[in-house]
């Protein structure tokens, strides 16, 4: 689960990480109030306008703007909130519809009064699944992407892997320091900041933390101007206070549908929706799509059960993506019964009628497949069965190229 900059920002507070302060708005009203409150509270001179969207590189579409008085900021706050704002990590890139802003986080001026003695860092903490180790990368380029630093000068991204039996320890924090170039108060600062950050990355169970920039000031205090945290959406039961922290808003509609439906549900490019059971025969059900011409249009895993509701629903999620033009339901029956999926599918074929406006082919393989393909067969309804995984996808391709 991503949390929203702001939302980040107060996590790491809450673990002594000192962050970059500023207050939400949702309108000009409430942006010029929050403006307000910050110069009486930290005497900033300037403030920061910043969109508060799921995407990073957002002052490369505008949602990011300095405002040195009061009118720019209504300008810029006016400008930015319900905007479609398009970054290259919103759906389609700089090309794409972008997403909607709702909200700005008014931000205090941390570069102020000595900017020229600033410098801005890279810090990030994640998961080596490979090594098993949670990793700590951290570059002194700080405020660029990451992935272009990595290609064009490797030798400044750093990695420190964490021993999970030990958790991160006093040499590692003050190599860090070392190795962004800090000393003096600066490099007891960073190790304090470093400390901090990998207490609230445990704490919370997150999956990823990216600092950047992360700020050394002009009077060498170590700040996160900003952030980027995504949770183990695994883990959330134990933290029922980020669980409420979620935006429907910034997710998919057809993927927060199918969570409240019980349905795991990914939406993808292609043309064949999926329908399946099980996380592996998902994937080798895409990869056959794939390989027979066509492209998946979704993962879409129904679970230990599929009766009708449950297929309908599903039919529902998947028939609203416009772009598909076939749907390939692939069930084993273990757990469930081959021959109740098959009469889940014509019982929601025959509830939602003319809704269906395109090819289905069903495999059924396990527990009653025969009597489940007879079902299919005999149901008089335009669904082509298959036995061989195979054949099923023939099928798809046949259908895709009339």
């Amino acid at each position: 689960m991503n949390l929203h900059e702001f939302q980040g920002k107060e996590l790491l507070a809450s673990y002594g990480v000192q962050i970059q302060k500023g207050k939400v708005a949702h309108s000009v009203e409430e942006a010029v109030a929050a403006f307000k409150e910050l110069q009486s509270e930290t005497g900033t001179e300037f403030a920061v306008v910043k969109a508060q969207i799921h995407a990073g590189g957002r002052g490369k579409g505008g949602g990011v703007k300095l405002a040195k008085n009061m009118d720019e900021l209504k300008e810029h706050a006016g400008n930015i909130i319900g905007m479609m704002l398009k970054t290259p990590q919103t759906p389609g890139g700089m090309e794409g519809p972008g997403k909607l802003v709702r909200k700005v986080l008014i931000a205090e001026d941390v570069y102020a009064p000595d900017f020229d003695a600033c410098k801005e860092y890279y810090i990030s903490i994640l998961m080596d699944r490979e090594r098993k180790q949670n990793v700590i990368i951290y570059s002194t380029e700080g405020g660029m992407d990451i992935e272009a630093v990595a290609e064009e000068t490797p030798h400044l991204v750093h990695k420190e892997y964490v021993d999970p039996t030990l958790g991160l320890q006093g040499f590692q924090m003050r190599k860090v320091a070392f190795n962004l170039g800090l000393s003096g108060k600066a490099f007891k600062e960073m190790t304090k900041f470093i400390s901090n950050l990998y207490k609230a990355f445990v704490g919370a169970d997150a999956s990823l933390f990216e600092i950047n920039p992360c700020l050394k000031t002009g009077d060498d205090r170590i700040i996160a101007v900003d952030s980027k945290v995504s949770l183990d959406g695994n883990a959330l039961f134990r933290h029922p206070d980020l669980a409420a922290l979620r935006d429907k808003d910034e997710e998919d509609p057809a993927e927060v549908e199918a969570k409240e439906f019980g349905l795991n549900y990914v939406n993808l490019d292609g043309n064949v929706g999926c329908m399946v059971n099980g996380a592996g025969l998902a994937m080798a059900t895409m990869d056959i799509i794939k390989l027979s011409g066509g492209e998946p249009a979704n993962f879409l895993d129904v679970g230990g059960t599929a009766d009708a509701e449950r297929v309908q629903n599903a039919f529902r999620i998947i028939l609203r993506d416009p772009k598909v033009e076939a749907i390939l339901i692939n069930i084993f029956g273990g757990i469930v019964r081959c021959d109740r999926v098959a009469q889940g599918v014509v019982d929601a074929y025959k509830n939602m009628g003319d809704q269906i406006n395109v090819p289905i082919i069903v495999r059924l393989q396990g527990t009653n497949a025969d009597i489940a393909k007879k079902l299919i067969d005999d149901s008089g309804l335009e669904v082509q069965s298959a036995i061989l995984l195979q054949e099923a996808a023939d099928k798809v391709k046949a259908v895709l190229t009339k």
